[in-house]
């Protein structure tokens, strides 16, 4: 079974995270099929949006912390991260992250990565990864661009997870329904969506991106130095170790 399902219908291309029994964490090799099925769906030029979700119970749980146990996958779990993000952030399509349950760490982060958050009541979102030794860089470069300077730091600052309506009060979220009726949101976005012309909406995602001082590109490629080298620390071996043991971490200071 595919880590990533993809589905096309009116010119829109559904891709769902499939690692429900995991929470939809993200491996090295769900991001790459995800980037790759990015990519596909930018390439088809009968493609107009692209919606994001996940099976099971949750959106995304954020990264599958085993993998960051090796040295080398950690490494390549960074910088699939930033490549699976600037596949989101590049597209020309208009991207929707329908989220329910949960959308933490890198989960969040991909739903940040896109243009528009529909959210189920009660959804958790949030980035703790300062618990575990680690810094939100690349999702720092979105956050940057959406979230009042106060907010950004209540977020990274405790790690705390908030609901999606104080997150749509943030304006990390756009809409925020039942979770029965959360798919029938997303509808009537794309349908507003495919009422406007398809190269006026990539003229004008190209215009916001390049109104900003500093490229995204450019901006991620910063955030991945910052990240790695608190891959790499004492605290975040620590931090890891202390989530996978399901134990309070002892910081050094």
């Amino acid at each position: 079974m595919p880590d990533v399902l993809v589905e096309n219908k009116n010119r829109t291309t559904v891709l769902t995270l499939n690692r429900p029994e995991r929470r939809n964490a993200l491996t090295i090799d769900l991001m790459r099929e995800l980037i790759l099925a990015i990519e596909q769906a930018t390439a088809d030029q009968n493609q107009r949006c692209l919606v994001l979700r996940g099976a099971g119970k949750v959106f995304c749980a954020g990264l599958d912390l085993n993998e960051t146990q090796i040295a080398e996958r950690a490494h390549q779990s960074a910088e699939t991260v930033a490549q699976m993000l600037l596949a989101l952030s590049d597209t020309r399509l208009i991207t929707i992250a329908q989220v329910h349950g949960a959308a933490v760490a890198g989960g969040a982060g991909i739903m940040s990565a896109c243009d528009f958050v529909v959210a189920a009541e009660g959804t958790k979102i949030g980035y703790p990864e300062a618990k575990r030794g680690l810094v939100a860089g690349l999702v720092m470069t979105f956050l940057r661009r959406q979230l009042r300077e106060r907010d950004i730091r209540e977020l990274l600052l405790t790690g705390e997870l908030v609901e999606a309506t104080r997150a749509r009060e943030m304006g990390l979220v756009n809409r925020v329904v039942a979770p029965n009726d959360v798919e029938t949101e997303v509808g009537k976005l794309l349908a507003a969506i495919r009422q406007n012309a398809p190269g006026a909406l990539a003229s004008s995602k190209r215009l916001l991106e390049e109104l900003w001082s500093t490229p995204v590109r450019q901006d991620v490629e910063r955030a991945l130095r910052h990240h790695m080298e608190a891959r790499e620390s004492v605290e975040a071996k620590e931090g890891i170790a202390a989530f996978l043991e399901k134990r309070a971490p002892n910081w050094a200071s």
